[in-house]
């Protein structure tokens, strides 16, 4: 589940959308969890999706440390990763903010 201080926008045609802070975020903030409702995928069952769900899945989920498919039934799954990131994921299932993240930041 998406930090509630956040929203979905548009950025551009080749980047598409993105989330973005609406209030500020101090660092060490938990900025997402797993969530009940968030649909964990066998590779197996990723393989057999026919081709145009299978490249939703592929787009728009990321692979835990099992090697299984998580797809975010929130905002989650328009999280953009770079390599100037505001949060780092860790093995419980959850993203921390590593820097304080401002109205508007992604």
């Amino acid at each position: 589940m998406m930090h509630p201080h956040t929203e979905l926008r548009y950025i551009d045609d080749k980047i598409g959308f993105g989330v973005f802070a609406t209030r500020f975020i101090p660092k060490g903030t938990i900025t997402w969890a797993l969530d009940d409702l968030d649909q964990i995928l066998e590779p197996e069952a990723v393989e057999a999706l026919d081709s145009d769900r299978k490249k939703l899945v592929l787009k728009y989920s990321y692979r835990n440390q099992h090697g299984k498919f998580v797809l975010c039934w929130d905002n989650g799954k328009y999280v953009n990763h770079s390599f100037h990131a505001n949060c780092i994921g860790t093995a419980y299932e959850i993203e921390i903010a590593v820097r304080d993240i401002f109205p508007g930041s992604s």
